[in-house]
């Protein structure tokens, strides 16, 4: 196993971890069940911590591709800025998220806050993984680079 399975292996969890996380966070303000939104903090700092492990086998990945005469320098740079501008957010969203969790046990004010922050910050987390998912897609898949896409399948 080398750098670029590695990271091919990791960097789907954020990108679950978060969109998930979203949908339980709003179904637990929904129902205004704390421990519904316990669980969607926990799956955010999940997503955090995965988003690390996949910042640090992209480099390793990159390496092992970017002499592939496909590949081209500029999506990998693209690529790896969505990636970081993904990586950043979802480290603040399990930072929001911790404290989320601390506020739910002591059942203190600023719950709402806390989630609203966390809701906030997940729509934006999924704004990045669209950017970061789709310039991942094109440094291998050249068939996503086309200018003009046919509206057409073909089998």
């Amino acid at each position: 196993m080398n750098g670029a399975h590695l990271h091919m292996g990791v960097n789907h969890i954020p990108i679950m971890g978060t969109v998930f996380g979203l949908g339980v966070l709003i179904t637990g303000l929904v129902t205004n069940n704390h421990t519904v939104k316990n669980i969607a903090y926990v799956l955010f700092i999940i997503a955090a911590v995965f988003a690390a492990i996949s910042s640090s086998t992209g480099e390793m990945a990159e390496d092992l591709i970017k002499d592939i005469p496909s590949v081209e320098k500029k999506i990998i740079d693209q690529h790896a800025h969505f990636a970081a501008l993904l990586a950043l957010t979802l480290y603040v969203l399990g930072a929001i998220s911790a404290a989320g969790i601390f506020f739910n046990f002591r059942k203190n004010g600023g719950t709402k806050t806390i989630a609203s922050l966390a809701i906030l910050l997940g729509i934006i987390g999924v704004f990045f993984i669209f950017q970061a998912g789709k310039s991942g897609g094109d440094i291998r898949h050249t068939e996503f680079r086309t200018k003009r896409q046919s509206t057409f399948f073909i089998y």
